[in-house]
């Protein structure tokens, strides 16, 4: 059972029918005891860090979140990746939940090319770091392939957990990990079969 954690942010059943899809049970709940038995966890999220991380704590779930992390595979997407860290500095600084060290940070302020747009959207090729290619993440994925990216903010300091990362004028970070927890910035659920590859990998973690 794969539990997908309904905190009030994200497209959640586009990433269950998608889970659901590779013929996995799937689960969306905010349950404590439905995360405790599920072999794995998805944590989604779309919007502010902030009111994302005010929400969870409204839930309760932080505490359960970082108990089940030491335990079983958790996949943190888009914002529910940028979760993961330390601290985000999106309008104002606040604390995440610590899973991996770094920070988020915005991306207009690093760019090389400042013609770019903002958010970073659409398609872009993910790029596997060197001696990454093994981690079972990517099973199913060849470097270079294409996935789907919508955000204004990306993970930064978190050079030793970074598994691969997209071009934008400078190396985006787009997938980490430390032990079992895993995140990507970018959204299988939208990324065609290559999203639904990764997603397989994780859920046979």
């Amino acid at each position: 059972m794969l539990a997908i954690v309904d905190y009030g942010v994200g497209n959640l059943f586009s990433l269950a029918g998608s889970v659901h899809s590779l013929g996995c049970e799937v689960c969306v709940t905010a349950e404590p005891a439905a995360l405790a038995a599920a072999s794995h966890i998805l944590l989604p999220g779309v919007g502010a860090f902030g009111d994302a991380m005010a929400r969870l704590e409204r839930t309760g779930l932080v505490p359960v979140l970082k108990a089940q992390a030491a335990q079983k595979p958790l996949l943190g997407i888009c914002l529910g990746m940028q979760l993961l860290f330390e601290t985000s500095h999106e309008y104002g600084t606040h604390t995440g939940l610590g899973l991996i060290p770094g920070e988020v940070c915005p991306l207009a302020d690093d760019l090389a090319d400042k013609t770019l747009k903002i958010p970073h959207m659409g398609w872009n090729a993910l790029d596997i770091l060197p001696r990454r290619e093994s981690d079972p993440l990517f099973k199913y994925f060849q470097s270079g392939e294409y996935v789907y990216y919508v955000h204004s903010y990306y993970a930064r300091h978190c050079a030793a957990h970074t598994l691969a990362t997209s071009f934008y004028s400078l190396p985006v970070t787009g997938a980490v990990r430390s032990g079992h927890v895993y995140g990507t910035q970018f959204h299988p659920e939208k990324s065609g079969d290559a999203g639904l590859r990764l997603l397989r990998a994780f859920a046979e973690l």
